[in-house]
This record gives C-alpha cells, structure tokens and sequence, in this order.
C-alpha cells in the first residue's frame, strides 16, 4: 500500500509545471532501486505510449517552413555530423565494453538533440527501461554542466552572439539547455540557436525510420514496433505550420506534451532496478562525456575560425 501511495505520489508530482526533466528521471530511478514497483508490467507499457504521445506533440512546437529552410542551408554537414557521431558511438562502444543499444542512444542524443531524440529512437530499436533511463542520465548530466560552462568558454575565445548560438545548438543536447546557454549572448544568439537546434531536431524522422530497420534488439530479432509515431510528429508540426489558426493550440499541445514527457521519464526510471544498474556500471558515461567533448571541442574550432557558420 505505502508503495503504492509513494508511486502515484511521484508520478503526481512530475506532473507539475516547471518540474525539470531529470527531477523526474532521477526520482523514478530513486523509486526502482529502493522501492519494490507495485505496477511494473503496467508502468512499462503505459511509459511506451506515453513516449510516442509525447513526440507526436512535440511536433506541434515546430515551423516546418523555417526549419526546412535552415535545414536545407547545412544539409551535408548535419548529415555528416551525424554519421560521424554515430560512428564513434558505435566504436568507443566496442573499445569500452559498453552496451549497445545504450551506447546507440546516447550516440543518437548527441548527435540531434539530447531526450526527444532518445525518446523518439529508444521504441523502435527495443531498447530496455535502464538503458533509456542510463542514456538519458547521462544526457541531462551533460546537459546541466552545458548550462553553466558554455557561456564563459564563449566568452574567453571571443564568439560573438550568432557563432555562440550556433555553437550551442550544435553542441548541446536538448533545446532547453541550448536556450538556457544562447540566452545568456542576447537575443540573436537565442533565435539562431533556436532555429538551428530545430532544424535538427527534424533529423529524428529519417534517423529513427532508417535505425527501425536496421538495428536489431538485444536477442537479435528485429524490433516488432514500426515508427508510426514519427509520422504523427510530422503530420501535426504540418498542421501548425500551414493551419494559422493552430499555431496558439499548438503551441498548448506542445506545452501539454512536454509535461507528459516529464510523467514518461519517471515511469522510464522507475523500471531501473540495482542489477542493470551495477550491470552498466560508469562507462556510459565516460562514452557520453568523450562524444560530447569531442562535437564541443570540434564544433568550437569550426566556427572560431569561420569554417562553420549559419
């Protein structure tokens, strides 16, 4: 019973305006390894859902007219940077023994934009509960020393608002830690960091429909759950963008579904038990700290000396 009351509890709070993404993560996580789960098969399938929900609304944030245009102006270097990314994901994951579809998730996050890319590709390529919850720790780890590190390495080197905000899209993980950071350079380092990060963000469609057929789960069989989801985010950001009279609905769906997000991510860390835990171990996040320094450090180099620009 006091389980229970504790799990409906926690998930009622995360609900609640303003609770950060990795509060609920981390009280979800709190809750598996020291609380024995009172609905675990139930908690799985409706976190499942709930994620492909959640996407689905996140849609509804985006102007598919400007991040096209955007996109399409750096097509081949995203493309690139992606494939790069994933590479050494897949590499360092064989170098440090980490596991695979972790190191894929993680690999994914930092090469688009951090939870909603996770959230997006994690259904598709069956991926567990503690290797969702592992990868997006390390994501919002990473995401928190961002916020507050970005900014000075800004302004020691010298970027002016727009390089900062470029930067910073290319090279945080989640959209509000980018806005956090590019805020702090003014107004035009926030609209180009903005707008970048969500031309980005659109390379989840063609990244999660290429890895749903490509990547196998854990026992070897291609995963069962086809992405229909994804076609739901691009159906409704559609409907926003060239329904004028959704673009303020949207903006509360989009809203809406970021808090459903944050009830999904505890529901995620609630499945984490001490085993899988102690199984990962530290080593995803020493691959998720040496991808992140590296797109950093790279990135930074690139625009400092104009080679990468808006």
């Amino acid at each position: 019973m006091t389980q229970r009351v504790l799990f409906f509890a926690l998930a009622a709070g995360s609900l609640v305006p303003f609770v950060p993404t990795w509060v609920a993560l981390v009280a979800g996580i709190g809750f598996g390894l020291f609380v024995v789960h009172p609905f675990p098969a139930q908690t799985k399938q409706a976190a499942t859902y709930l994620l492909q929900g959640s996407v689905v609304g996140l849609g509804a944030a985006m102007n598919l007219e400007v991040v096209l245009r955007v996109g399409a102006s750096g097509i081949g270097q995203t493309l690139a940077a992606i494939v790069i990314t994933l590479g050494a994901s897949v590499g360092l994951a064989k170098l440090l023994g980490t596991e695979r579809i972790t190191s894929l998730l993680i690999g994914v996050g930092t090469a688009i934009c951090g939870g909603s890319a996770i959230a997006a590709v994690a259904p598709v390529i069956g991926a567990k509960s503690h290797q969702t919850s592992v990868s997006l720790a390390v994501v919002f780890l990473l995401n928190a020393l961002a916020l507050v590190i970005f900014p000075p390495i800004g302004h020691l080197v010298g970027l002016e608002p727009a390089p900062f905000g470029l930067w910073s899209a290319l090279a945080i993980h989640d959209t509000s830690s980018v806005v956090g950071a590019s805020m702090q350079f003014g107004e035009t380092a926030l609209q180009v960091g903005t707008t970048v990060k969500l031309a980005r963000a659109l390379w989840i469609v063609p990244l999660t429909l290429v890895l749903a057929r490509v990547v196998k789960s854990e026992d070897g069989a291609k995963s069962a759950k086809k992405p229909w989801f994804i076609l739901g985010f691009l159906a409704m950001a559609a409907l926003v963008t060239w329904v004028p009279g959704l673009a303020e609905p949207g903006q509360l769906i989009a809203r809406v579904a970021r808090q459903v997000l944050v009830l999904t991510l505890f529901l995620i860390g609630t499945g984490v038990n001490r085993e899988a835990l102690k199984a990962v171990g530290l080593k995803p996040l020493l691959l998720g700290v040496i991808l992140w320094a590296a797109v950093g450090g790279t990135t930074l180099w690139l625009i400092s000396r104009g080679l990468l620009t808006t």
